[in-house]
């Protein structure tokens, strides 16, 4: 264990080379490797260091950053130099690098900022764990967006990666500096909350000048590798969202047996905020997902699933949990997984405490009631969008394209009230 330890602690030695280039037919691609420059305490010089270590720290890894090459693949013009984000990041750019970043943060950057990227009309906040988001919110603020992010799930933030679409004001960095995170991006840092950040001192502060203009990566293509065990390679495009206004999405409808069936409520103006909203955020979800919002927050989300069901499921277990943890947080200052151990040894109060928590968030549907449901593929059967619409949801937003898309509409028209629902025609699967 004492080994494993001071694994966490070691910065390993990559042995990957400087320069790396891949040739696309006649097109070249030349990337240089990341490193940065830091001070060694012990010796008074500075090392020159790369990524810390991979996903594991007895995993070498190393950063690339596109430096030279135009690749163009039929109709597709793909991402040229000199747009870097996380690539990018330099010294300079390192307002505090605590312990220097591995592999875990720089991806867990890139996946915030991918979803960051639909969310820049208003401040917005991205909180990103093992690389997928535990919580995502706009807000009437920074600090707001924040917070709202920070809430929707208070347990899987702890030591997570934050990326805000506006500079950090101070009464944002108080906010960040009272809780444990591995990470704050931004696109500036205003004066003074620095300073407030870096009494957290192994926490990484980052400014992304880039993210300022982040809405411009909307649309731009890369070139997406996925590394075989055999050494093989798969490579695809990246995909583009195309859901930008209610414009773009298509009223669920379909025609099956020679019926026509389509839902007979529209969504209103807010449940197309939160649709648009709740599409974003699925662009940097694991799938299959299912995902829960309300008012421009999560409310719950499922990820990484094998069934469509289940995943629609866990994510409403996912809601009543955090719920209940949000609870019992505001009233009683602690996490409920405290108040339920003192509960199982035998404290009294702790037990009529958990059990009115439990009450309300049964009675609240978690905070489900209301919410858009949004799944990044089609149901194959009705019973995945029978999970959302007992538990309240009043708007669901889904690919469409299922040889059962009927029974789905028909169980949105047989609630009471009806459910809204709208396809997207496009699928958001990420592996």
């Amino acid at each position: 264990m004492t080994d494993l330890k001071n694994m966490y602690k070691t910065i390993l030695a990559d042995q990957f080379p400087d320069q790396m280039t891949i040739t696309f037919g006649d097109h070249t691609l030349v990337y240089k490797k990341r490193t940065w420059s830091f001070p060694n305490d012990k010796t008074g010089t500075l090392d020159e260091r790369g990524v810390r270590y991979g996903e594991n720290p007895d995993q070498e890894a190393a950063l690339y950053e596109l430096v030279s090459g135009n690749l163009i693949l039929g109709s597709c013009a793909y991402i040229t130099p000199g747009n870097g984000l996380v690539s990018a990041i330099d010294e300079k750019a390192m307002l505090q690098a605590g312990k220097h970043p591995g592999k875990i943060n720089l991806t867990d950057i890139d996946n915030s900022l991918n979803i960051l990227k639909f969310l820049m009309d208003k401040p917005a906040a991205v909180i990103v764990k093992h690389n997928n988001p535990c919580g995502v919110a706009y807000g009437s603020s920074l600090e707001d967006a924040f917070m709202k992010a920070l809430y929707a799930d208070r347990v899987a933030a702890f030591g997570g990666a934050v990326s805000l679409n506006r500079p950090v004001d101070k009464a944002t960095a108080e906010a960040l500096a009272s809780q444990y995170l591995e990470v704050v991006c931004a696109p500036a840092f205003e004066s003074g909350t620095v300073e407030i950040l870096a009494k957290r001192k192994n926490l990484r502060i980052i400014a992304i000048k880039q993210i300022e203009r982040l809405a411009q990566f909307w649309d731009k293509r890369f070139i997406d590798f996925k590394s075989l065990i055999d050494g093989g390679i798969i490579i695809q495009q990246s995909p583009v969202n195309r859901i930008r206004t209610k414009d773009d999405l298509k009223p669920a409808s379909c025609e099956y047996q020679g019926k026509l069936y389509k839902t007979v409520r529209k969504p209103t103006d807010k449940e197309y905020e939160d649709i648009i909203f709740g599409w974003s955020v699925e662009q940097g979800i694991t799938s299959n997902s299912v995902i829960y919002v309300k008012d421009g927050v999560t409310v719950g989300i499922g990820t990484g699933e094998q069934d469509r069901v289940g995943v629609a499921e866990i994510a409403v277990f996912k809601a009543y949990t955090k719920y209940a943890d949000l609870l019992c947080f505001k009233q009683h200052g602690i996490s409920y997984k405290e108040l339920e151990l003192q509960a199982m040894n035998g404290d009294v109060d702790a037990q009529e405490k958990q059990k009115a928590i439990d009450v309300q968030t049964k009675a609240d549907r978690g905070g489900i009631p209301g919410s858009v449901m949004v799944s990044d593929a089609f149901f194959p059967f009705r019973d995945g969008s029978d999970v959302g619409i007992r538990q309240g949801v009043s708007a669901i937003v889904q690919p469409g394209g299922s040889l059962r898309d009927w029974e789905v509409i028909e169980a949105c028209n047989e609630a009471s009230p009806p459910v809204a629902m709208v396809f997207t025609g496009q699928r958001a699967f990420k592996h």
